[in-house]
């Protein structure tokens, strides 16, 4: 059974930080690119970062310089650092298993998601 558990949002001021974190179980985590989602209030899904198997990272334009993806394969979790965080930043975030489309676009891979978890930037 496939578990995704995310974990560390909070409320946090404008320029602050937070650490998430999303423990893993039920998949081959160290053969599958992971990544983290985040969907404000009333708006669609949208990967924000990702990292391969390898280690190699992408972002999206809007957290690029300010969130870094890290993975420790022999705890199966993924971590989201977030610095600099601004309002626009407010959402629930989640974690997922990726694989890429036959255009190289990444794309979740298990469904349920796991709850995710709220990240609040506001003074």
């Amino acid at each position: 059974q496939v578990q995704l558990a995310e974990s560390g949002g909070e409320l946090v001021q404008p320029g602050g930080s937070l650490r998430l974190s999303c423990a893993a179980s039920g998949i081959p985590f160290s053969t599958n690119a992971m990544g983290w989602y985040r969907q404000p209030q009333g708006k669609q899904r949208e990967l924000v970062a990702a990292i391969a198997i390898g280690g190699d990272t992408n972002y999206a334009d809007s957290v690029k310089g300010r969130f870094t993806i890290s993975r420790d394969n022999a705890e199966n979790t993924v971590y989201l650092q977030m610095n600099s965080l601004k309002p626009e930043d407010t959402a629930v975030y989640y974690c997922n298993a990726l694989f890429r489309n036959s255009l190289g676009k990444f794309l979740p891979r298990y469904n349920p998601w796991g709850q995710g978890n709220q990240v609040t930037v506001s003074s």
